[in-house]
């Protein structure tokens, strides 16, 4: 299933509530945080969907589609 756009526009203005990167863009994060969350297991719940999402579009070299997203915010 495709992302809808209001679930991209929650990858550039959702931030991340906890961790090592705490109120960083989730469009924001670093890969290697990213990949250990695919490693270690997504949190449950929203934040957990828009992290593996995250994860494909910056695995898969399409996080520059998040760029007119940016520009719209």
């Amino acid at each position: 299933m495709l992302p809808d756009s209001d679930t991209l526009l929650l990858l550039v203005s959702r931030e991340m509530p906890y961790g090592k990167h705490k109120g960083t863009l989730i469009a924001d994060l670093p890969g290697n945080y990213l990949n250990w969350f695919a490693r270690e297991g997504f949190p449950p719940g929203e934040i957990g969907r828009l992290l593996a999402l995250m994860h494909e579009l910056d695995h898969n070299g399409l996080g520059h589609l998040l760029t007119p997203l940016r520009k719209r915010r």
